[in-house]
């Protein structure tokens, strides 16, 4: 394989995306958009101390989410397209290789939205000067958010050589990318759901006056409240309920782009133990699906710890996140192979000489 020809395969076709306006107006919505999604984020971490970190993770998301909705139009139909347009077949008969035609479009479409994060790098900047921002999430979430802006390019490219129709090619790209992103939330939902198990809770409430509300005392008092000794208590109940089993399926999210994202991403913590960026918030919600739920549960309303433990703080994020199992190294092994594959397959289709062509296939 030449290096040569492939990037004079690759600077054609970007030269062929630059001279168009449209590339323009784009770029600039997509700026307009980020301004106003780095104004707002600013307004919401305000009252929240220094906003760097949360201001820079959203406008990340922000970026990747943009990339995720634009790159398939942009890679979806760069073979079948030329195709089409009667121009594949004259670079065919150059000296480039197939793997040199296939593999230059994949450059030229992964620098394409490569051009999406060079518009967003000002926010970025901006995000990271405000303060706090660990140099190490900054790297990491740039390396994670380019190497993602290129699986999607080379799904849309690959697609591109193995379906016929330009417009099959990019509507699959996007079946494809979605499947990724929401369809793999929709799957851990629903299959979570269906394979539930019985969860039993056990209770006891005191008695309570029905005209005055308040609980019925042992010594005829009107008001015993918070004095267990003193409630007359009711008996023992149980109730049960289905409960889904996230715990079984949390490892359909691995190979979702934002949960890659968020989940190689160092988290840090401010002095309260919350996290202080969206890349920590969704880790430990994905970290926290690996937990399962106790089957059991119960209260005593006439326990005197129900009455004297007040020191409940909410949920241990830091410490489920670092007992808990990474995953985004998986997923992102499960991007690498898809797109890999579907290259490979489009590598199939595109080469020559042809033994089959799909019906109605130009050629020159």
């Amino acid at each position: 394989m030449s290096f040569s020809r492939l990037w004079t395969i690759a600077r054609l076709e970007l030269t062929q995306r630059v001279r168009t306006v449209a590339w323009y107006v784009l770029l600039g919505i997509f700026a307009l958009l980020l301004l106003g999604v780095t104004a707002l984020a600013f307004l919401s971490y305000g009252g929240w101390g220094a906003g760097g970190p949360g201001v820079y993770s959203i406008v990340v998301y922000i970026t990747l989410l943009l990339v995720v909705l634009v790159s398939p139009t942009l890679s979806g139909n760069s073979i079948n397209g030329d195709r089409d347009a009667a121009t594949l077949a004259p670079v065919q008969v150059t000296l480039a290789t197939t793997g040199e035609i296939l593999f230059g479009k994949f450059v030229a479409a992964w620098i394409t939205g490569l051009a999406f994060t060079a518009v967003a790098a000002p926010f970025l900047i901006v995000a990271t000067f405000a303060g706090d921002v660990d140099p190490l999430a900054v790297i990491i979430s740039l390396v994670v958010l380019i190497v993602e802006t290129g699986v999607i390019s080379a799904i849309g490219v690959a697609l591109s050589g193995i379906l016929a129709r330009p417009l099959f090619s990019v509507a699959a790209t996007y079946l494809v990318v979605m499947a990724l992103v929401a369809g793999s939330v929709i799957g851990f939902g629903l299959i979570g759901a269906a394979i539930s198990t019985e969860y039993t809770t056990s209770y006891r409430s005191a008695e309570y006056d029905p005209d005055t509300g308040n609980p019925v005392c042992r010594d005829g008092s009107e008001d015993c409240w918070g004095d267990p000794d003193q409630m007359v208590c009711g008996e023992w109940q149980e109730s049960t309920s289905r409960m889904p089993r996230y715990d079984y399926v949390w490892w359909m999210l691995a190979a979702n782009p934002f949960v890659i994202l968020a989940d190689a991403v160092p988290t840090r913590f401010d002095t309260h133990g919350y996290p202080v960026d969206m890349f920590g918030w969704l880790k430990y919600s994905v970290r926290s699906a690996q937990i399962p739920m106790s089957e059991q549960s119960g209260w005593d309303e006439c326990d005197p710890d129900y009455y004297t433990d007040g020191n409940y703080t909410g949920p241990d994020y830091e410490e489920t996140i670092a007992n808990t199992v990474p995953s985004w190294f998986v997923g992102l092994g499960v991007q690498v192979l898809l797109a890999g594959g579907l290259l490979w397959w489009a590598w199939a289709r595109t080469r020559t000489p042809a033994r089959t062509l799909p019906p109605g296939t130009r050629i020159a």
